[in-house]
């Protein structure tokens, strides 16, 4: 069988050796040469941006070749140079009458230690390992008087710049004739061994999974990444390998292109060295993140939205540290509370502080859930109910029909889904009844509860929350607000807050907005509760549609509010603080509407 050609990648330091290796490859039958000029730094990032062009053998010499070899993943020979090469240079030197010595990498100093005590000459030799330590030497052999250096091509144009003489240790052909006979022997001892990686490799670009390794410096060391996706892949890992430094092994999910892979990695050390690698697959699912209810995020984008979010429930101690122990539990969560309680927020927090944080966060909201997801969710191989360690946060589960919610909670019992993952759930409770659900799930499951109280529970703290927030505002709105007048304040804490935090914080935002002097005034707290005590007036009629029928809606919203409210607290039987809280707004509101007209 016809041997075939060894093919070489040259780094020639300087354009004579270039010249050189050209010349005696030429005459060889037994390899193909591709040479390249370039010193130290230079020549490594030339060496980076050709040796992926399938080369056996990188050949240079010195200092570079040290490089390289840190550099690169292909074989490095050097070009050694022999003690012929450095008597021609000393020799060569013989004749300049002022003092010289020899500068270079343990390669050149190492031949010229032996030769200059073979031969008795009495010549100063130092030996550098980086650019850093040739400039002081330099340096000093100039303050002692030395005109001249020998050395190889770095310490050449160095002592150039100096002002100083050099003379350049130029290779000889037989030094470039034995490195050709050594890198050919060395890439045909290991032809078969690469005969038998690259067989490998054709057998796992066959899998379904994709594989890309680095190195501990973050290069690609090897992958089966297809060319449509391998640059946004590329990039996605890279920066993904940081959550690795942390944690041995890693879990996510990332949208590329329209498509939705699930990534796994891990590191693995191999001589001393870590390598990060990482298992792609495309979910092939049809669900896209974000789309019909389900997200998927991994933990640097829950820490991104869990403190780039203002949370009231983080002022509260006693709540932060039950978070703390039940975070740790193995146990299913349920997050319970009326609307606007952040239970979202709950959810990141529990997330961020139990031990699955290094896989993902998967929200599924039943509130966008649609036929085509939930068919998805419950009958697809590639549901996120199927995998296993991840953090799984259902939520808004009180909207599901009973067939639905049933159906769920008998898959989350028969799968040992909460054994397989982290599972937080959520229910919205009203101020009058529980969802049914809210109690089987609780038992069925043997669930830990976390009862988010609603902000009219908290009315003690509402000044604290709201300079809290009010700080915040203030950084982002370019204000200077320092509070509430006495009079504006005291509407805030007599108001109901029906929609808790998220209308607590909605309503301090369209206050900071339209305030322009230090203290928020009483006019227009009044004129902002009052508007919303209009939006959650119209949503408190419903439960009552029967005692509002022959109510004459040609009136302003004012005079219908006003009719609505007469009706309602006559279903109280005249009591004031009941009927306020059926509709949702305080009874000063309530007494302020039914003393207008």
């Amino acid at each position: 069988m016809k041997q075939s050609k060894i093919k070489i990648l040259g780094i020639a330091p300087y354009d004579g050796m270039k010249t050189l290796m050209q010349n005696v490859a030429k005459d060889r039958e037994d390899l193909i040469l591709d040479v390249y000029v370039g010193d130290l730094k230079e020549g490594v990032k030339i060496a980076q941006q050709y040796y992926q062009g399938n080369y056996d053998v990188i050949i240079s010499r010195g200092g570079t070749a040290d490089l390289l070899r840190k550099s690169t993943s292909i074989p490095v020979v050097e070009i050694v140079l022999s003690v012929y090469d450095i008597l021609r240079a000393i020799k060569l030197s013989e004749v300049y009458a002022q003092q010289y010595a020899i500068v270079g990498f343990p390669s050149i100093a190492k031949e010229a230690f032996l030769l200059c005590d073979l031969l008795q000459y009495n010549v100063d030799i130092y030996t550098i390992h980086s650019l850093e330590e040739l400039d002081e030497i330099l340096q000093n052999l100039k303050a002692k008087g030395y005109r001249m250096v020998l050395g190889d091509m770095v310490t050449h144009t160095t002592a150039k710049k100096m002002g100083m003489n050099a003379m350049l240790i130029t290779s000889g052909i037989e030094s470039v004739e034995n490195a050709f006979n050594q890198a050919v022997n060395l890439s045909k001892s290991y032809s078969q061994l690469k005969s038998e990686m690259k067989l490998l490799t054709q057998v796992i670009s066959g899998f379904s999974t994709y594989i890309a390794l680095f190195n501990s410096t973050k290069e690609l060391y090897f992958s089966t990444l297809p060319n449509e996706i391998h640059n946004a892949l590329k990039s996605l890992l890279i920066q993904q390998t940081s959550n690795l430094s942390s944690s041995d092994y890693f879990s996510t999910f990332s949208n590329v292109q329209g498509y939705l892979y699930s990534i796994q990695g891990k590191i693995l050390t191999y001589q001393e060295e870590n390598y990060y690698v990482f298992y792609i697959d495309c979910a092939k699912t049809p669900i896209t993140n974000g789309k019909n209810g389900i997200f998927f995020s991994n933990k640097n984008e829950v820490e991104e939205q869990f403190y780039n979010t203002f949370s009231f429930s983080e002022v509260n101690s006693n709540l932060t540290a039950s978070f703390e122990n039940i975070a740790q539990a193995k146990r299913p969560i349920i997050l319970a509370g009326e609307h606007g309680t952040e239970k979202l927020q709950a959810a990141r927090w529990l997330y961020l502080k139990g031990s699955g944080n290094n896989s993902p966060f998967i929200t599924i909201d039943f509130t966008q859930i649609n036929d085509k997801s939930w068919g998805y969710l419950t009958n697809h191989y590639n549901s996120p109910l199927n995998d296993n360690g991840n953090t799984l946060f259902l939520k808004n589960i009180e909207v599901l029909e009973e067939k639905k919610w049933k159906q769920l909670l008998s898959i989350i019992y028969d799968s040992n889904l909460s054994k397989r993952n982290c599972l937080i759930l959520s229910f919205v409770i009203d101020r009058n009844a529980n969802p049914i659900s809210l109690r089987e799930f609780t038992s069925k499951l043997s669930c830990l509860t976390i009862y988010l109280s609603p902000l009219r529970e908290r009315i003690n703290e509402i000044s604290s929350l709201s300079s809290l927030y009010l700080n915040t505002l203030n950084l982002d709105l370019a204000k200077q607000i320092i509070g509430f007048a006495p009079d504006a304040f005291e509407l805030l804490t007599k108001y109901d807050w029906p929609d808790n935090y998220s209308q607590f914080q909605r309503v301090l935002y369209e206050l900071a907005v339209i305030t322009d002097t230090p203290y928020i005034t009483k006019d227009n707290v009044e004129k902002v509760l009052d508007k919303e005590s209009k939006i959650y007036l119209m949503e408190a009629e419903k439960p009552y549609p029967g005692d509002c029928q022959d109510i004459n809606y040609e009136g302003t919203l004012d005079e219908i509010s006003r009719e609505i409210i007469k009706r309602i607290l006559d279903k109280c039987n005249g009591n004031q603080s009941l009927a306020a809280k059926k509709l949702g707004i305080s009874r000063t509101t309530l007494w302020r509407y039914l003393n207008k007209g």
